[in-house]
């Protein structure tokens, strides 16, 4: 698929995003959202030259309101511009994801270009903790039990979305780590394709923090999917 717009939502990132950002716009990505989720001013400098990348365009909050209201913002901007891409793909600040994973995300693409598609980490990698390796399995086993499809990381933030899902996922609700859950339900309810790729090694820094980003907290995750569940039922 050609024309693919990256969407990184960012919290007080690394000087490395500046790198990362030039790595991807070396692979078929024509242009990259970059959403400035309201970081501390320290982080100013590395947004500016972020702004100065051709085809990069930074977006901002005057306030951090979490990572799915930073992807809301992006969806919005791409789609008053939906003319100029046939989809989006969602990456990680934090060297999350490598560029050998996005790279094999975006030739699925020629396979599965409608719906979503997910790359599934390898939670068996020497980076993976015990705990990170549980938590991913209960939250989708979970999910199938509520929802009856099988999905082996619901909580995965690289992903491909084709254009044409954008003003739907506008409305789904959530602005924090609980918006990847609440997407990926709202996709089911509307018959809209989702597919996984699986990616290579889960990647988690020593001594550096993840601002938001798909892995911990399995409890509250499982705790806001049963609310999503509930809530129809309960109209």
């Amino acid at each position: 698929m050609k024309n693919i717009a990256a969407i990184i939502p960012a919290f007080n990132p690394q000087q490395s995003l500046i790198t990362y950002v030039h790595q991807l716009l070396a692979t078929t990505i024509t242009q990259i959202i970059i959403v400035n989720d309201g970081s501390d001013e320290k982080y100013t400098g590395i947004f500016e030259e972020l702004k100065k990348i051709d085809s990069c365009k930074v977006l901002e909050h005057d306030r951090n309101i979490g990572k799915g209201g930073a992807l809301k913002t992006a969806f919005t901007y791409l789609w008053s511009q939906r003319g100029l891409c046939q989809g989006v793909i969602t990456v990680g600040a934090h060297s999350q994801h490598t560029l050998q994973d996005v790279k094999l995300v975006l030739t699925m693409t020629k396979v599965f270009s409608e719906g979503i598609v997910l790359g599934v980490r390898n939670f068996h990698s020497s980076d993976s903790t015990l705990l990170s390796y549980w938590g991913n399995r209960v939250t989708s086993l979970f999910f199938e039990l509520l929802y009856h499809r099988k999905l082996m990381d619901t909580q995965t933030g690289l992903r491909f979305i084709s254009i044409k899902e954008l003003p739907w996922l506008l409305k789904v609700k959530g602005e924090r780590y609980d918006y990847d859950t609440n997407m990926l339900v709202a996709a089911l309810k509307r018959k809209c394709p989702i597919f996984e790729v699986e990616i290579g090694q889960i990647r988690i820094k020593k001594n550096t923090v993840i601002q938001y980003d798909e892995i911990t907290k399995a409890r509250s995750i499982i705790a806001k999917m049963l609310m999503n569940y509930l809530k129809p039922r309960n109209r």
